[in-house]
């Protein structure tokens, strides 16, 4: 039996991470979280709620464990990387420092590292290729340096210490799990246009033209596809862009959630709001090598899973009133 750590499991990939593994007999799950761990996930897990950023609490939560899935991060929305960028960067990087210490130190099988999009926010090819890494330019980013930062991290201990790993960058995770913030920017894009839709505002307000695109990839997909990059024998010492293939505008993203709110499509317009220093123009990932080397492609379509999500969100509104 394999036991697998998931570091940040209560957030919102971590937990369709967890899900996932639950699925498969193979697996036992230890959940490693600050945050309050859902009744469900208590129930079938093991769950561990230190610091991990203090390598001892890092050490007990990984000892016995045969894999270790890294999620915990300060993540969030655009503007999120604007407002706490020092915070994000001290705190993501005192993890790699003692979760990746406590793998080596408990001989860990596998580390997968859950990276980001955002190590690709400069990028000059598209579709984006993993080999692009070596000559795409930094991120100007905190937040995306910060997880190229860990890309470093799990190289570096690999070539010092033998540690074996797989680098995972999702691509514009949304899906039930994630709610808006009061504060647009700070959650992600999807669950606050969906607020926004669902609260009666028109024109909908979005942040900058418009043409931005990007590669909306649902967290069921994202996480299947991390599971099996962990599994595979092809996945060892790799890096994989776990994404969708259907590059879509922000307006046009905002159009199909509009939609799925029931609102009337001869209504829709949008407000332009200034964007951020870092809003990334265009985000378009090759998936190729995942579907060679893994066998694995995304399979939930954009208007299935916004339909999902907005039914999750009313949910979560009409439980709340």
């Amino acid at each position: 039996m394999n036991r697998v750590l998931v570091t940040g499991g209560a957030g919102t990939i971590g937990a369709a991470v967890v899900r996932r593994l639950l699925g498969d007999p193979a697996y036992e799950v230890r959940v490693s979280d600050q945050r309050d761990a859902p009744t469900w996930m208590r129930e079938g897990c093991e769950v561990h709620t230190g610091d991990l950023r203090i390598l001892d609490a890092a050490r007990k939560a990984t000892a016995g464990c045969n894999q270790v899935i890294h999620l915990a991060a300060i993540v969030g929305g655009i503007a999120n990387f604007h407002k706490l960028p020092h915070t994000l960067t001290e705190v993501n990087a005192s993890l790699y420092n003692s979760v990746i210490r406590a793998a080596l130190d408990h001989d860990i099988e596998r580390f997968v590292y859950v990276s980001s999009s955002m190590v690709f926010e400069r990028a000059t090819e598209y579709p984006t290729t993993e080999d692009h890494i070596l000559d795409c330019p930094i991120p100007q980013s905190a937040y995306g340096f910060s997880k190229l930062t860990g890309e470093v991290y799990c190289r570096a201990a690999h070539d010092e210490h033998g540690l074996a790993y797989t680098i995972c960058r999702p691509f514009n995770a949304y899906g039930p799990g994630e709610m808006p913030d009061a504060e647009p920017g700070i959650a992600h894009a999807v669950p606050d246009l969906i607020r926004k839709v669902l609260s009666g505002q028109k024109p909908l307000q979005i942040f900058g033209s418009g043409m931005q695109t990007r590669t909306l990839t649902h967290v069921d997909d994202i996480a299947d596809g991390i599971v099996t990059a962990m599994g595979s024998p092809a996945g060892l010492n790799q890096d994989f862009n776990i994404s969708a293939s259907d590059e879509r505008t922000v307006a046009e993203i905002a159009e199909v959630i509009w939609a799925a709110c029931g609102k009337d499509p001869k209504e829709f317009s949008l407000e332009h709001l200034p964007s951020f220093e870092v809003d990334v123009v265009r985000r378009w990932p090759s998936v190729e090598k995942a579907r060679t080397l893994l066998g694995w492609e995304a399979k939930i379509s954009l208007a299935d899973g916004i339909d999902q999500t907005v039914a999750w969100l009313r949910e979560q509104e009409f439980a709340a009133s």
